[in-house]
């Protein structure tokens, strides 16, 4: 390893959630420059989370990149919060400034709200598809759509105990068209939630995420044409369970909101 990332910080954060041990965990490093990729993978690797990052301050932001154990992704809501957390509370900015990421997504922007940061990414529509056979089976479950967006298939289930109790098959998910899926319904009536998702992504080396921003900029638009409204209140029903607020007024971009909690720091040796 190069001298530039010897004792280098490394710092995990539970995203998506004020409670540790829930939400989504990420890794996120800051390098004082940038760093071989094969290096960022092998980290990834180590770190063993669904996604580790990667910051290199720029003159009025800093780039970011995401990396899953096996690959490096286009797009991460849950790491991006992760990272505007550690900016913040590490002391990297101050709370008043804007967390400005140069990502292979375009320029994303984070604002600290109180308890809450706020992500501004792209929407990501979805258009309705007739389904490959193998999709039903592999879900284990009937569905009343399905659709297709540049991350995944989204599947309508018809209630909201459906999402939360299967179990799919994630090998055969592995061999479809799009390995990945999320599967989403509104809630139950006395939910303080407007729709529950769950995201399955064994394409990438990810069998189940337990809280993902980048489903959301694809959920933003299905549900706010479902629903007829802007403001949304969204729980992802993984094992470990997450809460994102989602606005999104029909334009070119959602506006997604978590909170985060750091859950330990170490050193790179």
């Amino acid at each position: 390893m190069s001298n530039l990332t010897e004792g280098q910080i490394i710092t995990q954060v539970d995203a998506f959630t004020n409670t540790p041990f829930a939400g989504n965990p990420a890794a996120v490093c800051v390098l004082p420059t940038s760093q071989d990729e094969r290096w960022m993978q092998n980290v990834a690797q180590e770190m063993n989370l669904s996604e580790t990052a990667f910051l290199v301050r720029q003159d009025d932001g800093f780039n970011l990149r995401w990396f899953t154990p096996t690959v490096e992704v286009p797009l991460c809501g849950h790491a991006t919060l992760a990272s505007a957390h550690v900016l913040w509370s590490e002391g990297h900015l101050s709370p008043d400034e804007v967390a400005r990421f140069y990502t292979k997504s375009g320029v994303l922007i984070a604002k600290l709200q109180g308890e809450w940061i706020e992500l501004d990414f792209p929407v990501n529509h979805s258009r309705v598809i007739i389904a490959p056979p193998e999709l039903k089976v592999a879900l284990g479950v009937p569905y009343r759509f399905v659709l297709q967006n540049s991350l995944s298939y989204l599947v309508e289930l018809e209630s909201e105990d459906l999402v939360r109790q299967m179990q799919p098959n994630f090998q055969l998910l592995k061999t479809l068209p799009v390995g990945k899926v999320i599967v989403t319904s509104l809630t139950n009536a006395d939910s303080d939630y407007d729709f529950v998702s769950r995201f399955f992504a064994p394409e990438v080396g990810i069998n189940e995420d337990p809280v993902t921003g980048s489903a959301h900029c694809c959920l933003a638009a299905f549900w706010r044409d479902r629903l007829h409204k802007n403001d949304l209140l969204a729980y992802q029903a993984s094992s470990r369970g997450g809460v994102v607020k989602v606005y999104y007024d029909g334009g070119d971009r959602v506006f997604l909101a978590g909170q985060a909690v750091t859950v330990m720091r170490g050193k790179l040796q």
